[in-house]
Order: structure tokens, then C-alpha cells, then sequence
């Protein structure tokens, strides 16, 4: 599996290089696919003749994957999504060829150009009549700021080319064709772009006014949107946000208990994202590992190099070097 992160918890450092691999076979494809995104299941009517090539990069917590193969179906199935231990957001943008979405009971027909978003947690199936194209973007439910579940409402939901999801549509597709030169500091810079442009598409989609978005869903957008404007202070706190939004710590455990994180998890994986890209930004080669962890709450330097270390597997200074 590609590496990533989870609300509360991030896995080891990014590959730093584009993985290329074209299936031997059927059943190697059933590998491939597996190992590049959650466990699916495969199957084809042409064993025999099927081709497929996968090209992936992991740019920070997104996974990119470009995916180039004949007629075949993948199932996300109620049994493989019990066996979970992390839950993610997939967004396609068909490149060529016609795809079809399925999940919760809609269905997206996908042409060149449209863009669709599916939750890894609910069963989904995705199949392809022909040769197709598309680019695959894997990224963590509490990657975006809106409320998992909201974000729900646009599962297999087809998002054409024009408008904002064109604008989107072009991104991803210019990052297909850069997957190879997007290394150190701009990538990561690029993938955190990346995020911003699809929660700003999935914005507009859903069309969020206060009029129009249920209470609940609105506070955890405002909870979140505060949270991300004050990761620098280190009194940030439940106790603190909660007041902040008049309402009690308890209901704010709540909210965020409804996305299946924590309030601390997901401040700890926020201050650990952003302390993670400026360490390996070159404008901040002169500064100290810790003027860089204060910048983003952490103020005893100890605390912050356990905390990264057990985070990604590395400590802030050895992630700084291997830049």
C-alpha cells in the first residue's frame, strides 16, 4: 500500500520515486490493483487478452495513481471493507474511455473530462466496457475540511469539465504528466494545492450556504476552518475551540466522533502535516528544527521529535536530511 496518513496517525515516509508496473496477467493485475489502492476485487471476460499498467506516486498524504487498462470490473465489498483500518476518499478523472461508478445506489457514467468521488468505507464498483485511461487521487477522509459524511452526498456523482471541476480536472490531469519531476519540496507543495483545489470543487458542488447545510455539517466546517487558522497557537485546545463556538466540549467530541477521529488526533495530524512540509522547504534551511516545530504548536522539542518519530517512523532531523 502506498504510504499515507490517517487522522491520529501517519504511516512511513512517501516513496520518493514513480512506481511503474504492467500486469503479467490477470491475476497479477488483481495484485497490482489491491496493493495501489484499498483490497478490491477484479474479474474480466477476457482473461486471456486482458492488458493493464499502473504508473503511482505518493506526493504527502495523497496517492497518485494512473491506471491504463482493457475491459474489466473492481468491487469494494462489504467483507473486504470490515477487514479496514483506514478510511479514504478516491477521486477519478476519466483521461480516456468511458467508466461507471456505482455506490449508494447512484450511478455515474464518467467520459473524458469528468471527475467522481467515492468513499473507500461504503461498497463501491467501478467498470470498464473498453480501453480506458484515468488518474486516480488517494487521499484521507480528514485530508479535506468538510464533514465525511457530507462530502458523501456527492459518492457517484458525476462532476462534468466545465466550471470549477474543469479547472480541477486540468490540475490533476497536468500532474498525470509530471508524476516524474515532482520530488522534495513541490511536490509536496503541489499535493497540499491538489487537496485546496478538491475541497474548494467539493464546496461548490454541494453548494455550502448557511441556509442550504445542515447545523451539524456546518459546525464541523467551522470547527475545522478554526482549528487550521490557529494550529500555531500552543493553548489550542477542545476546551478552547468548544468556547470559541459557544457550544460544550462535549458536543464538539461529538462532532468529531461522527467522522470517526478526535478532536486531538486530528489537531496532532494537522501540526504534523504542515511541521513536516517546512522542514524539507529550502527557505527554511536556516532554521532550527525547532523554531519550525513552535511555529506549528509544539514547543517542547523533545515531545515534537517523539511525536514525528512515532508518527513516520523517522525524527525531524533524519526527515530533513533525506530531503
Amino acid at each position: 500500500m502506498p504510504a499515507t496518513a490517517t487522522a491520529g496517525k501517519v504511516t512511513r515516509p512517501e516513496r520518493q520515486h514513480v512506481t511503474a508496473s504492467v500486469a503479467a496477467s490477470f491475476d497479477h493485475w488483481r495484485h497490482l490493483v489491491a496493493e495501489s489502492f484499498v483490497p478490491l476485487t477484479a474479474q474480466t471476460a477476457d482473461v486471456d487478452g486482458f492488458q493493464g499498467r499502473m504508473r503511482s506516486r505518493v506526493l504527502d498524504r495523497m496517492s497518485v495513481v494512473e491506471v491504463t487498462a482493457t475491459s474489466h470490473e473492481v468491487h469494494r465489498t462489504p467483507a473486504l471493507i470490515a477487514q479496514a483500518h483506514e478510511r479514504y476518499f478516491k477521486l477519478n478523472l476519466q483521461l480516456e474511455g468511458t467508466g461507471l461508478l456505482i455506490q449508494d445506489n447512484r450511478e455515474a457514467v464518467l467520459q473524458p473530462g469528468d471527475l467522481a468521488i467515492y468513499d473507500t468505507n461504503r461498497p463501491y464498483t467501478l467498470a470498464f466496457e473498453d480501453t480506458t485511461r484515468i488518474m486516480v487521487l488517494m487521499f484521507p477522509c480528514d485530508a479535506v475540511s468538510l464533514p465525511t459524511d457530507y462530502v458523501g452526498q456527492l459518492a457517484a456523482v458525476r462532476m462534468g469539465s466545465g466550471g470549477l471541476s474543469g479547472l480541477v480536472g486540468q490540475f490533476i490531469r497536468q500532474l498525470s504528466e509530471n508524476l516524474d519531476v515532482l520530488n522534495g519540496p513541490s511536490g509536496s507543495r503541489l499535493a497540499t494545492n491538489a487537496l485546496d483545489l478538491v475541497s474548494t470543487m467539493l464546496h461548490a458542488e454541494m453548494d455550502i450556504k448557511p441556509d442550504r447545510m445542515k447545523p451539524q455539517a456546518l459546525l464541523a466546517v467551522s470547527v475545522r476552518e478554526y482549528i487550521e487558522a490557529h494550529l500555531s497557537d500552543p493553548l489550542l485546545s477542545p476546551a478552547s475551540i468548544a468556547a470559541a463556538h459557544f457550544i460544550s466540549t462535549r458536543h464538539l467530541h461529538n462532532v468529531f466522533h461522527e467522522s470517526g477521529t478526535t478532536v486531538a488526533s486530528w489537531i496532532r495530524t494537522q501540526r504534523l502535516e504542515g511541521a513536516r512540509r517546512e522542514l524539507r522547504d529550502p527557505l527554511n534551511a536556516g532554521q532550527s528544527v525547532g523554531a519550525i516545530a513552535g511555529r506549528w504548536g509544539f514547543l517542547d522539542a523533545a515531545h515534537f521529535s517523539r511525536t514525528f518519530r512515532d508518527a513516520f517512523g523517522v525524527s525531524p532531523s533524519e526527515w530533513r536530511k533525506s530531503a
